[in-house]
């Protein structure tokens, strides 16, 4: 194909960066976005419903980050008159933002990268 044709197709590129521990991902962008999530609506569930997601697939991820990552990223305190809730702890806290940190500007990157191959 010539240059010309490449320009007709609109390409898009999307890219998607994440971390993980023995092959188990531990930190994306959707997994920072569930953290956040949680420490904006104070619960799980609540942070479920607002990612459109099942509260069992919020859990068995941010169980899974712990586990895999050795540290607690949630105190939680059970249901009861107040409903319970959930607190980020200060190492997801710290998780979130050396991933925005190291996430900053990898889409220019990858997009000027794209721009110059097609």
């Amino acid at each position: 194909m010539s240059e010309k044709a490449f320009e007709n197709l609109n390409l898009v590129v999307r890219d998607n960066f994440w971390i993980e521990v023995d092959g188990v991902v531990v930190l994306s962008r959707w997994r920072v976005d569930l953290l956040k999530a949680v420490a904006q609506t104070g619960s799980i569930s609540a942070a479920a419903r607002r990612m459109q997601i099942p509260y069992r697939l919020a859990w068995q991820r941010i169980h899974e980050m712990e586990t895999c990552l050795g540290m607690s990223l949630l105190t939680s305190e059970r249901g009861g008159q107040g409903g319970g809730g959930s607190l980020l702890t200060a190492d997801a806290d710290n998780l979130i933002q050396r991933y925005e940190h190291f996430a900053e500007g990898l889409d220019e990157i990858v997009q000027r990268h794209f721009q110059n191959a097609f």
